[in-house]
Parts: C-alpha cells; sequence; structure tokens
C-alpha cells in the first residue's frame, strides 16, 4: 500500500499530460474563440467579436451594439425599446415629475438665451432672475452667438442639487457692464397638471398633460381646492396625454369609480393576469363628469378613458384615442442603458383591448394617425374603427355598445378644425415670429400686463386687441410679412392665439388655457353635455 501511494501523484501526472496531448492533436488547426469561456456564444456576439479583431477599419463598439439591439426589437411590437444610456435620465426625469436645475424657462430669439418665464419659489427667482434677463454666459460657457442650441442650454443649467452656477447675463433697462448673478441649483417639478380652474359656479376644468409618479397627488390637490370653490360637475382633459405610469391613472380611476370596481387587467403570454380594482373612496364619484380626448390620448390615459366609458361613469368627447394597451417593463442594463419591455396587454373592464394592430410593420403603425388626416376619419368622425374588433356591452347603467381593437371612440365626436391658414399667417408660426412677438410686447408693456392680478381679470380686462394687431401687423412686415390681406375670419383666429399666448407669458399654462378654452368648440361641447 505505500508503495502505491508513493506512485500514485506520478501516474496521476502522466495520465493527464497524455490526456492534454491527445487533446491539442484532435483539435486540429481551428483557432479558439476565447479562453475560460464558460457558455456558447450566440451568433451576434461572435460577430461582434469578429468585427472588433479582424475588421478592416475602427469601429465604434457601442453603435454596432446599439444598432444590433434595435434591429432586434423591430422584430417585436412598436413600443420596446432601447434606451442608451446617454438618454436615461432625460427619460426618467419626465416620469419622476421633476429634475435638478434653476427654474427657468427660455427661448432663443436672435441668438440669444432669452428668460420667458422664472418659475415662482425657485432657485432663479431667489437669486432675483427676471423675465426678459439675456444670458451671455453660463459658468464658463459663452451661450450668445450662432450655434447655441436648446439641448446646449438645458445641459448647462442642469446639474446636481445644491450646486452653484454663475450666470452672466444683460438685463433690460440696466444699460452698463453685463451682470453676474450666481444660483443655487435645486429640484424643479414638473407639473402634469397644466390647469385647474372654475369655468363657472358649479364647473370645473382640470388638463392633465402626462402620467408621472406625481399626476394623483397633483390632480388630488386641484380637485379638492375645486371643491372648496363650489364644484360638482367635471371636464377632465385629456387631449395629447400620451400617457405614462400606468398606477397613477389608476388611482385616478379609482376617484370616479365606488365599490371595487375593475379598473384596468392585463395579461400576456408569460406574465399572468393580474386585475386592479377600486379600493377606497373616491373623491369624485357623483356629478357629471366629462372626459376630453383625441389622437394623442394614449396608454394610461386610454386605461382611465377606457375605465370610465365602460362603468358609463363619463361621457367621452372629441376624436379616437391612440390605441397604446402594451404594458412596458423597464430593465436596467450593465453599461446603464436600459430596456423598456412589453410584458402584457391591458384590457379595460369589458375585456376591450385598445391597442391597434402592428402586424405590417413599425412605420405602418407610426404613420397610422397620419391615414386618419389623409382618410377624413378626423374630421367626420371614426366610421371603420367601430367595427375594427368585437363589440362590448358597457358595465353601467346604459348598456351601449362599445368596440375593441384600435383606441377609445368617443361619446361625441368633435372634428378637427379646417380652419385654412394663409401662407401669411402659416409664415407667422413656422418661422416663429409670433412667439417673438409675443414675449417682446410683454417685455415693452410689462407694467400694463402686471395690473392683472389672474387670467380670468386679463379676460374680462383687456381691451387692446386692436393696438395689439396693429403691433404685430408692424412686427411681422420686419420679417416680411404682409398681414393687411388677411381675411376677417383668420384675423379673429390669430387675436384670441395671441391673447392666449401673452396670458401664457404671464401665468404659463394655467393663463393659456383659461384664456383659449374660452373658443374651443370641445370644451363649449362638454359644457352643455355637463349641464
Amino acid at each position: 500500500m505505500k508503495k502505491l501511494q508513493v506512485w500514485l501523484p506520478l501516474m496521476f501526472a502522466i495520465v493527464m499530460m497524455v490526456g492534454m496531448l491527445i487533446g491539442f492533436r484532435l483539435r486540429g488547426n481551428v483557432h479558439p474563440p476565447g479562453f475560460f469561456l464558460t457558455r456558447k456564444q450566440t451568433p451576434v456576439e461572435e460577430v461582434m467579436d469578429l468585427i472588433n479583431m479582424k475588421y478592416v477599419d475602427s469601429v465604434a463598439a457601442d453603435t454596432l451594439g446599439n444598432d444590433a439591439i434595435d434591429g432586434m426589437l423591430t422584430h417585436l411590437d412598436p413600443h420596446s425599446v432601447y434606451i442608451p444610456a446617454v438618454d436615461l435620465s432625460e427619460v426618467t426625469e419626465d416620469l419622476q415629475g421633476n429634475f435638478e436645475g434653476i427654474g427657468v424657462e427660455f427661448q432663443i430669439f436672435d441668438d440669444t438665451v432669452n428668460v420667458v418665464n422664472v418659475l415662482p419659489g425657485g432657485p432663479s427667482e431667489k437669486a432675483h432672475l427676471q423675465v426678459g434677463d439675456k444670458f451671455l454666459k453660463v459658468g464658463d460657457s459663452a451661450v450668445a452667438g450662432n450655434g447655441i442650441n436648446n439641448d446646449r442650454i438645458r445641459k448647462l443649467l442642469r446639474g446636481p442639487g445644491a450646486s452653484n452656477v454663475t450666470i452672466t447675463l444683460i438685463r433690460v433697462g440696466l444699460p452698463g457692464k453685463p451682470l453676474q448673478i450666481q444660483v443655487s441649483r435645486g429640484i424643479i417639478p414638473l407639473p402634469s397638471v397644466d390647469v385647474a380652474y372654475m369655468i363657472n359656479k358649479e364647473t370645473g376644468y382640470i388638463r392633465i398633460s402626462k402620467f408621472s409618479e406625481t399626476t394623483h397627488a397633483e390632480f388630488a390637490q386641484a380637485l379638492m381646492k375645486l371643491q372648496n370653490q363650489g364644484l360638482q360637475k367635471l371636464i377632465l382633459d385629456l387631449r395629447g396625454n400620451g400617457g405614462g405610469i400606468l398606477q397613477e391613472s389608476i388611482e385616478m380611476a379609482d376617484d370616479f369609480l365606488d365599490a371595487d370596481k375593475l379598473i384596468v387587467y392585463t395579461v400576456g403570454v408569460r406574465s399572468p393576469k393580474v386585475e386592479y380594482r377600486c379600493r377606497r373612496d373616491g373623491l369624485f364619484e357623483k356629478g357629471k363628469l366629462a372626459l376630453l380626448t383625441d389622437e394623442g390620448t394614449a396608454s394610461a390615459s386610454e386605461v382611465l378613458t377606457g375605465a370610465l366609458q365602460d362603468w358609463d361613469r363619463a361621457t367621452i368627447i372629441g376624436r379616437r384615442t391612440f390605441g397604446k394597451g402594451l404594458v412596458q417593463e423597464q430593465y436596467q442594463l450593465s453599461d446603464g442603458s436600459a430596456l423598456r419591455l412589453t410584458i402584457a396587454r391591458y384590457y379595460t373592464p369589458t375585456g376591450r383591448s385598445i391597442q391597434k394592430p402592428y402586424n405590417k410593420g413599425h412605420d405602418d403603425y407610426n404613420e397610422e394617425v397620419l391615414k386618419r388626416f389623409h382618410d377624413g376619419e378626423v374630421l367626420h368622425g371614426d366610421t371603420s374603427a367601430k367595427h375594427a374588433g368585437p363589440a362590448f356591452k358597457t358595465l353601467g347603467p346604459e348598456k351601449r355598445t362599445v368596440y375593441g381593437g384600435g383606441g377609445i371612440t368617443p361619446d361625441i365626436f368633435i372634428g378637427f378644425d379646417t380652419s385654412t391658414l394663409s401662407r401669411s399667417t402659416t409664415t407667422l408660426y413656422v418661422d416663429g415670429t409670433l412667439n417673438r412677438f409675443v414675449y417682446t410686447y410683454y417685455i415693452q408693456h410689462l407694467s400694463a400686463f402686471q395690473g392683472f392680478k389672474d387670467p380670468a381679470a386679463f379676460a374680462a380686462g383687456f381691451h387692446d386687441d386692436e393696438k395689439l394687431w396693429n403691433a404685430l401687423t408692424t412686427y411681422a412686415r420686419k420679417d416680411t410679412v404682409n398681414l393687411s390681406s388677411v381675411p376677417a375670419r383668420e384675423k379673429e383666429v390669430l387675436q384670441r392665439r395671441l391673447r392666449a399666448l401673452l396670458a401664457r407669458q404671464i401665468w404659463r399654462t394655467e393663463g393659456y388655457y383659461e384664456i383659449s378654452n374660452a373658443f374651443d368648440p370641445v370644451v363649449n361641447k362638454a359644457l352643455e353635455v355637463v349641464k
């Protein structure tokens, strides 16, 4: 036994050497793909490795990888997307409902950054920045002259909270050397409630632009404020709302529906069915409700719209919604990028899938809304999608027939405004002349506008429409735009638009919608319905 123990290590060594020799001979002339492989490579990985090791020219590996991922995703649905690391923070900010910056709105006029709004209570107001200030430098970076753009300015102004940035600027009315003002960055809210106000003694209006992490809290606060002012009927405007966080729209639906009513359910091939039901007393379970939609109403907005229509809780007014009924889940990748992958479909309480077809490719899917304009649907109503999918009966007392298969069709259709614009008027919008004029006119008449305490006072007390029109005519002439022959109807529309834009200049989105809603046919129809 002792002899065997002495020779055993030597025998093992000989066997191992023979095995290595046989393996080397069997390998022949095949080049190994790499050392220490723990799994078999996919063809995509092998191609990437070969390009990196053998290709004739140098290539950017990140670009190749991103293109490969995008290529794979084209075989999935249109809403499964890859988000590069460089874009992820901006995408996330919108859903978070805030970002870190200095709290100003700016526009670039004549290669100069102009402050057009200062957020009340924000870092810039605390540092005494003013509407009308013109930026020359942000930190050490010059921001005046050719080559500046909104993205570059935005990146310079944003940064970690509590960090300081020095802004060199010129102030209107203060001739002399430029001013230097230091601003300490802070958290800037990105509100999703654009406006909430009482149209009349009983009827409130709330417009929501997206569903972020703060949407339901914003909505609840706005609704309770209006209830304290006597709200009994509500117009909820979701036009142009592209969706966002599903849970926020579910929370809002819970405010309108009672008991344990089903709001929405989701299910996928690899995702079990999940039901979302009402679970608390809502803020507005009774009272007339009108909900406004258009072709820009999508995703989480359609969940809310579909639930309220299925339970006969609201009258839907406007145009057919976009038709996005897919649920995405976001997965963080190792390099800081993310994959937003569709994992399920959502269905309204009656069982309707509101996802429009995408079996003809991404291009056809993305152009579907344009086809509605081309085919006349946005002018004359939805005559095809009603029958594109199966029929369902609503679950409320009215037992109406509704259809799946492509967005939510409104109960009352209001067509797209087809008022044609002359070439002169179109040029005002396209070239930015109208926006530049509104800003300039506001700065020149600042003291007069400061006399209005709110949009309602402005609507009732502003009587300088003709003076405003003459000033626009003179200003536009400098841009070789002749407004002297504009038809009367078009002039009237432009004057209304000017009023709304001036109100926005003073009170931001609150002012704009409070003025423009007075002439909005969809809002006026909603007022009739709730009355």
